[in-house]
C-alpha cells in the first residue's frame, strides 16, 4: 500500500510540475553566458567546451555565496581579465564581451527563457561560425546537472530562482 501512495504522489508531482512549467520564468536581471565556436569541426566544438568547462566552473565559484544581481554583476567584471587569461590557455583568437545583448526566446527542460537585451559574457571564438553554448550565470543554473530530468532541472531552476528573489 505504501509503495502505491509513494508512486501516486510522484506521478501526481509530475503532472503538476509538468502543468506549471510554462509559468516558471527566468528573471530580466539574470546574467547569461555564451560560447561560440569557431566552427562544427570536432576541434573547435572541443576547445569551445573546454573554454565553456573553465569560465563557467571559475564564474560559478566566484559566484556561489551571491544573492543579489549587483553583486554578481559586480563580480563578473572584476573577474573579465582572470575569464581572457582562461580563454587564452585555448586561444588567442578570440573576443569577448561582457554587456547588454540579444538572446532569442528558447524553452529548455520545462523552463522558458524569456526574449530579451540580458547582461551576458560573449565569448565568440575565431571566426564564430560554429555552434554555441549558453546558459544562465546568475542565479546559477550553469550549475544544475545537464543529466537531470525535465521535472527535476524545473523543481531545482524553481527553487534557486526562489532563493535568488
Amino acid at each position: 500500500m505504501r509503495k502505491i501512495v509513494f508512486l501516486l504522489f510522484i506521478i501526481i508531482s509530475i503532472v503538476c510540475i509538468a502543468n506549471n512549467k510554462k509559468e516558471l520564468l527566468i528573471p530580466k536581471e539574470a546574467i547569461r553566458i555564451r560560447v561560440i565556436a569557431n566552427s562544427n569541426s570536432i576541434e573547435d566544438q572541443k576547445i569551445k567546451s573546454d573554454i565553456k568547462s573553465d569560465v563557467s566552473d571559475f564564474l560559478a565559484t566566484k559566484l556561489s555565496n551571491v544573492d543579489n544581481y549587483q553583486d554578481a554583476n559586480n563580480i563578473i567584471q572584476n573577474n573579465i581579465d582572470d575569464v581572457k587569461k582562461i580563454i587564452e590557455k585555448y586561444t588567442n583568437n578570440y573576443e569577448i564581451n561582457y554587456g547588454k545583448n540579444m538572446f532569442p526566446e528558447k524553452e529548455y527542460k520545462g523552463v522558458k527563457y524569456s526574449e530579451g537585451i540580458y547582461n551576458s559574457i560573449i565569448i565568440k571564438l575565431g571566426d564564430g561560425d560554429g555552434n554555441n553554448f549558453w546558459c544562465v550565470l546568475f542565479p546559477p543554473l550553469c550549475l544544475i546537472d545537464e543529466e537531470k530530468s525535465d521535472v527535476e532541472y524545473a523543481f531545482l531552476t524553481k527553487e534557486l530562482l526562489n532563493k535568488v528573489k
